[in-house]
């Protein structure tokens, strides 16, 4: 008998690990298909919705299983979810790395990308059938329950059961319990604790690509310590002849376990052990592999190099900072052979040494012309953890409430050498005043008023940013406007993304802005004397405001009257059928995909 607890209780705890794994497997599919696709809420949605029906498929499919190599069966399924899952991961990157024809239907690449979640999760629906008819071929003589599940389990047992007694007639059972109930409660234990992890130590300390390979090696050791255990071959080193019934009679056995399976087994798992012990490399090499096929792919195939200088991530976001070279096949030929360095958070460019010095004009010294300089006026930046747009708020000696919720970033910024050769140390302003924080919630929590507020924050492109895209916030910032005050923002162009804009449009305007002015920064980029559009950025005000150029017109836009004279306060159009984006009625039209 004391054998036979032992048999159970190593079932029991591997159990725990194949959950622990396998819900962890929902969770990076999900965010994995996130990066890549977009759309958080639809991701998460329809991959726990696809993994838990391939759970049950696999379920329903596992009593057609031999029953009598129960064993054998459980170690093939442990050794295929160590090899599919990993080669699951990288096909969906893979298919996110090259340029695929637009011949071949998007709905056939949805539908191949998500094949990995449909096959991980027919897997698993092996494993929890599998171990509960081995604990009940185990228990077929009423053995107890191990001592270490009851102990541990004992008061949480009797609660629980005092709990559903209001409602259920429970009768008090002592000692034995049906293996499924035991496996089921070890099932959801490993489920809830490789949800925990996941959330705080694997995810943010590892990241998605050292998690993926984390868990195959948990599911190829599973499969040796199971072997270990149970094994029984005249070639297995470490047998114990087995003091289970042979075949024959239909209990626990691997007497079907092939040398050329545990041979692959043994490969794989030394193979992700190697992956997770240098996981900062791995890591680091199939980020850029995707990274430099991914930057800069809304330019023509050929057109520009990308080529990673470092990337990290922080608790909100992942930093990449890239060199991109142009090689000539863009549109503008000027640029062939210069390179220059850029960076990204998440999936948006933030920031690129040819248009930094435009960008940032365009946020701050255009704008600036609508109020008036001087430590009176109150300007609050939302995002900006570069220090660049205080920097030139700085010169027009007014007063900065700055808000940015990625403290580690703002460090970071603050002595790197590439961001301080933009903001000068501009950290050290004595009329800024700094807050960490998310930039909804300080709207929610502040009395202040502002004469202008310029939103630095990154483009439209998750579902993660839709709070500073919704009605609700726009309606917090205009009741923080003073009776003249504006807002500013970056916009995406209306005739490259046509329906981002009409959504977002009609979001301000639902926020009770009334008014705006839309207007291009102006560089010369090519060095002819002649300056192009650069960047479009939109004002927005509840009422009249007064016009851009004039008394108090800026150096910046009086250098560029011709161009700005003629930009002019427009009502803000209303789009009939477009719905606007509120934080508890979504609409994902306002994401682009970029």
């Amino acid at each position: 008998m004391k054998s036979t607890r032992t048999d159970i209780g190593t079932l029991l705890a591997l159990t725990f690990v194949v959950s622990f794994c396998s819900f962890a497997y929902e969770f990076v599919y999900s965010e994995l298909l996130t990066v890549m696709y977009g759309g958080t809420v639809t991701q998460y949605v329809i991959t726990v919705g696809l993994y838990f029906f391939s759970l049950g498929i696999g379920a329903a499919l596992s009593d057609d299983l031999d029953a009598t190599d129960l064993g054998g069966n459980f170690f093939r399924t442990e050794v295929l979810l160590a090899a599919v899952a990993p080669a699951g991961f990288l096909l969906i990157v893979g298919l996110n790395s090259v340029r695929i024809p637009q011949a071949v239907p998007a709905a056939l690449v949805w539908t191949v990308a998500r094949l990995p979640v449909v096959v991980v999760g027919f897997l698993s629906g092996f494993e929890l059938p599998l171990l509960t008819h081995m604990v009940d071929e185990l228990d077929a003589e009423e053995t107890e329950t191990p001592t270490w599940f009851r102990t541990v389990g004992a008061t949480v047992h009797s609660v629980v059961v005092s709990a559903i007694g209001i409602v259920w007639n429970v009768e008090r059972t002592v000692g034995r319990r049906s293996g499924l109930s035991v496996v089921l409660a070890m099932d959801y234990v490993g489920g809830l604790v490789g949800a925990v992890v996941y959330a705080r130590v694997l995810y943010p300390i590892l990241g998605l690509i050292p998690t993926i390979f984390v868990l195959a090696l948990l599911n190829g050791v599973a499969a040796l310590v199971f072997a270990a255990h149970f094994g029984s071959w005249s070639w297995w080193p470490f047998g114990r002849g087995s003091a289970l019934p042979r075949p024959d009679d239909h209990a626990l056995s691997l007497g079907r376990i092939s040398k050329t399976l545990f041979v692959v087994c043994l490969l794989l798992t030394a193979s992700y052990a190697g992956v997770v012990a240098k996981h900062d490399v791995a890591d680091e090499r199939l980020s850029q592999l995707y990274l430099e096929q991914q930057i800069e792919n809304e330019y023509p195939p050929g057109a520009m190099r990308a080529n990673i200088v470092s990337q990290e991530t922080t608790t909100y976001q992942h930093v990449i900072r890239y060199n991109r070279t142009w090689t000539g096949a863009g549109p503008n030929p000027h640029f062939t052979g210069q390179t220059e360095q850029c960076l990204r958070l998440g999936a948006a460019v933030q920031l690129c040494e040819s248009w930094a010095e435009s960008y940032h004009r365009g946020l701050v010294d255009v704008p600036m012309s609508l109020v008036e300089s001087g430590p009176e006026t109150k300007v609050l930046v939302v995002g900006g953890g570069d220090w660049i747009a205080i920097d030139h708020l700085r010169a027009y000696n007014v007063t900065v409430d700055h808000v940015d919720l990625d403290d580690e970033f703002m460090q970071e910024a603050k002595t790197d050498p590439y961001f301080r050769q933009w903001h000068d140390d501009a950290y050290k302003y004595d009329r800024l005043n700094t807050t960490t924080a998310d930039g909804y919630h300080y709207l929610q929590e502040t009395n202040e008023t502002y004469d202008l507020v310029l939103l630095d924050v990154p483009g439209a492109t998750d579902d993660d940013l839709l709070t500073l895209y919704s009605a609700e916030f726009y309606r917090s910032v205009r009741n923080h406007l003073s009776d003249d005050g504006v807002v500013v923002t970056w916009g995406y162009s209306p005739d490259g993304y046509p329906e981002h804009h009409k959504a977002f449009v009609n979001t301000v305007g639902a926020a009770g802005f009334t008014q705006q002015l839309s207007y291009w920064v102006r560089e010369d980029i090519d060095a002819d004397d002649e300056t192009e559009r650069v960047e479009k950025f939109y004002v927005f005000a509840p009422g009249d405001r007064r016009p851009l150029t004039g008394e108090s017109e800026t150096e910046y836009v009086r250098q560029h009257r011709d161009h700005y004279r003629h930009v002019e306060w427009r009502a803000v159009p209303r789009y009939r059928g477009v719905r606007a984006n509120s934080i508890f009625h979504p609409n994902y039209d306002i994401l682009v995909d970029t």
